[in-house]
């Protein structure tokens, strides 16, 4: 149990019941609440929650679309001591599977987001599940079910608003265990405290500019550390939540424009698609309600950042590096300004790598390099660092450094005299599309299980649109033939034949989730090339597939 001085993410709470009490804090659909309302929802969740049994300590997996009954229910399980541990509703059976088993869930809560396999779920024994919740939606497919489900609604029926409840920790003060893949691929829980949470989202106050006057669009999943940093960035100040289920760009511009949304967060492929959408749109020119936006989960590529700019010409345009195991954002490197004179902005010319900008406030930095260079791994430490991953999750290959406090955020970089930070590469071949984190062993292992692949190497090259996108470069065995649809037809009867469609389909047979797929497939006719130690040199790999794919551009 702790203290009343320390960090807890339910301190908002008391904001949202006086200062907010009757203004409108959520809007989902045709659902509004006001802040007594949503303090209500909080609190009838977590008298309920303590009448069923759940205990301090206790883990709660969410698998849901966005909504205010999701923020509810993470609010309640903190509120409670209890741990929440969101599941990807992305996920196939498998991963999700994968996950609980590292958390092992106390309870499942969850809604129609994940009903394909929850129902698969409910038909296997998982020891540690004692409660079955569904969040919001009543479905034929559950009534069916011989396990008993409760609902949302069942749960604080019997609040008592006058019952003196008040807020308990977790062992260690642990919060939140958010799910980010391993070098092996398997999901690894990141255990995150209250302090790194609020620290994180006082930064983000600090450095964005948010404030109880802002409008805030969740376009990120709350199962992603950056929808949920900037999800308790918003409740402490007082804001206005606006809910979509999940993002597409039409449903975000709808919002957007039916709720007057002043901030939102992106990754690059949200605002390609968001450009792309509103082009199409020859009612309005721009969007100006829009005052804050910040990207993360890759860089905007310079025409892309144009294009937003156009898009959203009275936004504070702002982008962020960081990762899961450090609570979100590391640091910030503001793009554009419409109250400052472009000339003014800091001046990085991108000779280095990638510049990120300079770090958070709370955030401290450093490169750890070998020999003379002031290139090298990039580490860090402050309250905005994990806790540990979770007990069950696969061993972290030099996650910290030797004197356990620096943690090594696996990617390599330098900083310079201005304290700017630059991005050279990902120290373990991780690539990052769309906002996702995609490790290239898992893809290699999907496509060597396929009968007609000897060997591949699974590599990110650059994309306006995802950041990265997945190449997959396959070796072929002996007697299978590559097709494609000028070839197709003039193949052997008696050839074994693969292609990018068919493989494609493989990887969606063995449930590979589908951004992990590769988007482009190319046939390697000479060996890997490999370090002195026997490993694959995947940026080696990596330049000559670039290559071959111009080359393909070029000659069309």
């Amino acid at each position: 149990m702790g203290h009343y001085s320390e960090a807890h993410i339910c301190h908002c709470l008391s904001l949202l019941s006086t200062l907010r009490r009757n203004s409108v804090v959520t809007v989902a659909g045709s659902r509004r609440k006001t802040g007594e309302e949503f303090v209500d929802g909080v609190m009838g969740l977590a008298q309920g929650l303590l009448q069923l049994g759940l205990q301090s300590g206790d883990v709660v997996s969410i698998a849901a679309f966005n909504s205010e009954l999701y923020l509810e229910w993470l609010l309640a399980i903190a509120y409670v001591g209890a741990v929440a541990a969101p599941l990807n509703y992305r996920w196939s059976y498998e991963e999700a599977v994968l996950a609980m088993e590292v958390v092992r869930p106390a309870m499942l809560v969850f809604d129609d987001s994940c009903i394909s396999w929850y129902s698969k779920l409910r038909r296997n024994y998982f020891p540690s599940l004692r409660w079955h919740v569904l969040l919001d939606s009543s479905l034929d497919l559950i009534r069916t079910s011989n396990i008993n489900v409760l609902t949302t609604e069942a749960i604080t029926k019997q609040y008592l608003r006058d019952a003196s409840v008040d807020y308990c920790w977790a062992p260690e003060g642990a919060v939140i265990i958010c799910f980010t893949s391993g070098t092996s691929g398997r999901p690894k829980g990141v255990a995150i405290n209250h302090s790194a949470f609020i620290t994180q989202s006082l930064a983000k106050i600090a450095v964005v500019g948010y404030g109880e006057d802002d409008v805030y669009l969740h376009t990120a999943p709350l199962c992603h550390i950056g929808g949920l940093s900037s999800a308790l960035a918003m409740l402490m100040v007082g804001a206005c939540h606006v809910f979509i289920p999940k993002f597409d760009a039409k449903s975000a511009l709808e919002a957007i424009g039916q709720h007057n949304v002043t901030s939102l967060i992106t990754v690059p492929a949200m605002m390609a698609d968001l450009v792309s959408k509103f082009r199409g749109n020859d009612t309005c020119k721009d969007i100006k309600s829009v005052k804050k936006i910040l990207n993360g989960g890759g860089g905007l590529s310079v025409a892309l950042t144009k294009a937003a700019t156009k898009l959203f010409p009275q936004a504070k345009l702002l982008s962020a590096y960081g990762m899961t195991e450090t609570c979100s954002s590391l640091t910030f490197m503001t793009l554009y300004d419409p109250k400052i004179d472009q000339r003014k902005l800091p001046s990085v010319e991108q000779t280095r790598g990638i510049c990120v900008g300079k770090p958070a406030p709370h955030v401290e930095l450093k490169i750890c390099v070998d020999g003379s260079s002031d290139v090298g791994r990039i580490l860090t430490r402050g309250p905005h660092v994990m806790l540990r991953y979770w007990k069950g999750s696969p061993a972290k290959a030099s996650a910290e450094s030797s004197n356990g406090v620096w943690l090594d955020t696996g990617d390599i970089g330098s900083i310079d005299d201005y304290g700017n930070v630059w991005l050279m590469g990902r120290a373990n071949g991780r690539i990052k599309s769309g906002g996702e984190n995609i490790y290239p062993e898992e893809v290699e292992r999907t496509l060597l299980q396929h009968p007609g692949v000897t060997s591949a190497v699974v590599v990110g090259i650059p994309d306006a649109r995802l950041t990265e996108m997945v190449v997959a470069c396959v070796q072929i065995r002996e007697n299978w033939q590559w097709v494609n649809t000028s070839t197709r037809d003039s193949v052997a009867e008696h050839m074994l034949h693969i292609s990018s469609e068919i493989l494609s389909q493989y990887c969606k047979e063995k449930s590979l989730t589908g951004f992990k797929i590769p988007k482009k497939f190319i046939v390697w006719k000479k060996s890997f090339p490999l370090t002195t130690t026997g490993k694959i040199r995947r940026d080696q790999v990596r330049g000559e597939a670039i290559s071959h794919l111009q080359y393909l551009i070029s000659h069309l």
